[in-house]
């Protein structure tokens, strides 16, 4: 018995985790890349095991997923990372993974939707902005010196700027931004795989209702929309009034040139069943407010059809922040 299980010992285990890298930008198995098995732990995610594609672009990792909370499969290619997410109970065999070649040209990557929610309040602008790119090519567009996404900031924004990135099937993680040499134009290094990656950008500043306030478009835009939520005034040049959004009565505008100039007045006024800011339910436990009130829903769509307003709008929702990260 005891020869047996000697025996039995020095076969290699069964592989728990099998699977084939494609690299879509040319067509092929990704031969000799390294693929990594991450767990979430209480420090994050944690790395489990790795190995190395064959000649025809398998693996085999000889270790079982997480058995509680996700496990992800990571590839990485000319310096971006590709990741698969493994829930528990998914299947773990004959899985497929995808990389792409990398390059400093944006190629057929371009900006679909840019919209900016302006929320005055007490002094202060809050400024929501979400830009959509779509990437129809097979090639990620990744330039670590100069960034993928430019976009302006307010003189004394800088200092509450938050922003956040979604990779295509990704989660919002947070993005590096610097400074550029140009005036009030920072960039954020940010790949952009092909499919859809989202920017999520937020800050505030001192703000006068009534003031000047002036902005500009930094990325190549042909869909750009300014929005303020019902109870407050936007004024200015250049803009095409579409209406309101039926739901939350937030009014949009087509903003037709790539700068700005507008005049804010008013506040927000609460949607219908909810409760100001400033006078929480008390029937029930306190909810907390996530901003800005008008993102609570999965995004409706925009269009203009026949002269009449039918607009849909991607509506910039905040969630709550994910509790594991990855990196899209």
């Amino acid at each position: 018995m005891k020869a047996l299980i000697l025996l039995l010992a020095a076969f290699p285990a069964l592989a728990a985790i099998t699977g084939t890298v494609t690299n879509q930008s040319t067509g092929k198995p990704a031969a000799g890349v390294t693929v990594t098995l991450y767990k979430f732990g209480g420090g994050g995610m944690e790395p489990v095991d790795h190995v190395q594609t064959d000649a025809a672009g398998k693996f085999s990792i000889n270790q079982a997923p997480a058995a509680q909370g996700p496990s992800m499969l990571r590839v990485e290619q000319d310096g971006v990372t590709y990741n698969k997410m493994m829930p528990p109970g998914t299947p773990t065999t004959d899985l497929a993974l995808s990389i792409y070649d990398a390059s400093k040209q944006p190629g057929a990557a371009a900006v679909t939707k840019h919209m900016l929610l302006f929320e005055p309040n007490n002094g202060q602008l809050t400024v929501n902005e979400t830009i959509l790119y779509k990437n129809p090519g097979k090639t990620t567009w990744a330039d670590p010196q100069n960034g993928t996404l430019k976009f302006f900031l307010p003189e004394g924004a800088e200092s509450s700027l938050d922003v956040k990135g979604s990779a295509p099937d990704g989660m919002p993680v947070p993005v590096p931004t610097q400074k550029s040499s140009q005036p009030g134009i920072y960039t954020a290094k940010f790949e952009i795989k092909p499919g859809e990656t989202r920017f999520d950008l937020t800050y505030s500043f001192p703000y006068t209702e009534g003031a000047p306030l002036n902005g500009k478009i930094a990325t190549n835009d042909e869909n750009t929309y300014l929005i303020v939520p019902n109870g407050v005034t936007l004024d200015g040049k250049n803009l095409k009034d579409l209406g309101q959004e039926p739901r939350t009565q937030a009014r949009i505008f087509g903003l037709q040139t790539n700068s700005y100039s507008i005049k804010l007045t008013g506040a927000a006024v609460p949607s219908a069943g909810e409760a100001p800011a400033d006078q929480p339910d008390s029937s029930g436990p306190e909810i907390q407010q996530i901003m800005p009130r008008i993102y609570t829903q999965l995004w409706p769509i925009l269009g203009i059809t026949l002269g009449v307003l039918v607009l849909g709008f991607i509506l910039l929702y905040r969630s709550k922040e994910p509790h594991e990260r990855g990196r899209g």
